[in-house]
């Protein structure tokens, strides 16, 4: 007997443009069957016409970052599911915040899933950041003991703040004496990632590298011109004073060195100006034995230095004037865009802002927003011709086959029974009080939708249900590679 039958519903995948009718039956956590007329399930759930998409796997979000990981992997894996997500995959590392406290990752990372366990409402893994040399001689232990086969270099960390200038990155970071976090450490980084994939073969495709991409010298020196000038305001002076050739340069130092070490698989973060998306495309170009991965944000797509509300709206790499939005589109629409993501960090009232609270140099960086992943891009995307099917590689199937998840990222049988009901012609506007975050505040607020998730389905359980929570958190930790 089948467990849920979904009937009447336009499944959207990633092989083909348009969705096409047809129900679909799921069974022990998984797609059983796909195809026209089904029947012979214990439940059956009208799907009203409504497009069922590809659970979200959302390859890029922070929880625990400014607040306690339980409680981020609880609330912020509720908004997640509001948004389409299935599969949140969070970046961690030792330092200052998340944990708060340094070491090896052998006596680190056993506490991390401790946090999360028994807490999330979707399916949910971890990148981790090799910061110190020892931490690079652990790679091998964290695919093998942990299932962690991605990793993170975050390139402006040694000489510039989290949130802005900085002259104490070493206890920010926690490193050991002597050691700094430096290009020579990123080198080291991809030669320990390139000797894992040599080593492990078949895992080789799987095993990568991410990137932040902003330079440290040219960020500390605009941040301090765009000061001193006092001519901006707000994320308008933010985004100058993180430049766009900050993250072009660093794009082309990234590529350079992994040129240099060999390495051949590399995800470059949240690439957010014309710049950055010119230098990533011409490195590919370049070096194409190297299989570059370019990421974008929803933030970066829906918003810019003027629509966003307010100053909490700074990030890293910062919102940008509309001239970058539109940019950044026309790689989305060209097929140069991998995947697209939230960069989700809840970040409350009360830590987000300093005092004076207009401050953006004050304000803490990042914000939530996996709430508005798969309606904003279906929102936005469809007004400017981006197929059904597109969407669902950007959301969904690109981001899976990358982060081995191998029984994630489409409607098929076999695969996990990961999916979301959207209703594309519901006429909404974002508000931050209707959200299961814990953040009180979003840069969207007031923002039109056209499309609202309704129903979001991990592994087979419902968890959302008309827009609304429902249920015990089911979310599992993955280990990857893996079904």
């Amino acid at each position: 007997m089948t467990d849920l039958l979904l009937k009447n519903v336009r499944i959207v995948t990633p092989d083909r443009d348009d969705p096409v009718e047809a129900d679909i039956a799921l069974a022990d956590g998984r797609i059983e069957r796909v195809g026209l007329g089904l029947s012979g399930a214990a439940e059956v759930i009208d799907g009203g016409g409504r497009l069922a998409f590809p659970g979200v796997v959302d390859a890029h979000q922070h929880w625990g970052i400014y607040n306690p990981l339980p409680a981020d992997a609880a609330s912020e894996s509720r908004a997640s599911a509001q948004g389409g997500v299935t599969t949140a995959l969070t970046y961690m590392r030792t330092g200052q915040y998340y944990l708060n406290r340094g070491g090896p990752y052998a006596e680190f990372f056993p506490e991390v899933l401790a946090q999360a366990e028994g807490r999330a409402y979707v399916d949910y893994g971890f990148h981790l950041a090799p910061m110190s040399g020892a931490h690079i001689a652990e790679l091998p232990e964290l695919v093998e003991r942990f299932g962690v086969p991605s990793f993170k270099i975050f390139m402006f960390y040694g000489g510039h703040g989290l949130h802005g200038r900085s002259d104490d990155q070493r206890s920010f970071l926690m490193l050991p004496e002597g050691e700094r976090y430096d290009h020579a450490h990123f080198e080291f980084v991809m030669r320990g990632v390139e000797a894992l994939r040599r080593a492990r073969p078949d895992l080789a495709g799987e095993i990568s590298l991410s990137l932040h991409c902003e330079t440290a010298e040219i960020m500390t020196a605009y941040t301090r011109l765009v000061e001193e000038a006092g001519e901006l305001r707000g994320l308008a002076a933010y985004s100058a004073s993180r430049p766009p050739h900050s993250e072009g340069l660093a794009v082309f130092v990234a590529a350079y060195l992994a040129h240099e070490t060999g390495l051949a698989t590399v995800n470059l973060l949240h690439l957010s100006s014309a710049k950055a998306m010119d230098a990533a495309v011409r490195m590919a170009a370049t070096f194409p034995e190297i299989d570059f991965r370019r990421e974008v944000t929803i933030g970066h797509l829906l918003a810019d230095v003027s629509t966003a509300a307010g100053i909490g709206g700074k990030v890293n790499p910062p919102i940008r004037p509309r001239a970058d939005v539109e940019a950044l589109w026309g790689h989305v629409l060209g097929g140069t865009v991998d995947w697209v993501v939230s960069d989700h960090a809840c970040c409350r009232d009360e830590t987000k802002f300093g005092e004076p609270r207009d401050d953006v140099f004050l304000a803490k960086a990042g914000f939530g927003g996996a709430e508005y992943l798969l309606p904003g891009l279906i929102s936005e995307g469809r007004r400017r011709g981006l197929p059904y099917g597109r969407i669902a590689a950007l959301t969904s199937w690109n981001p899976a086959r990358r982060f081995g998840l191998r029984g994630k990222g489409t409607i098929a049988p076999g695969y996990d029974a990961d999916l979301c009901l959207v209703d594309p012609e519901h006429a909404w506007t974002v508000r931050a009080q209707e959200s299961e975050s814990a953040q009180e505040y979003t840069p969207f607020e007031g923002f039109p939708m056209t499309a609202k998730v309704t129903d979001t389905f991990v592994r087979g359980h419902r968890v959302l249900e008309s827009g609304k929570i429902v249920g015990p958190p089911v979310g599992r930790y993955l280990r990857r590679p893996g079904r």
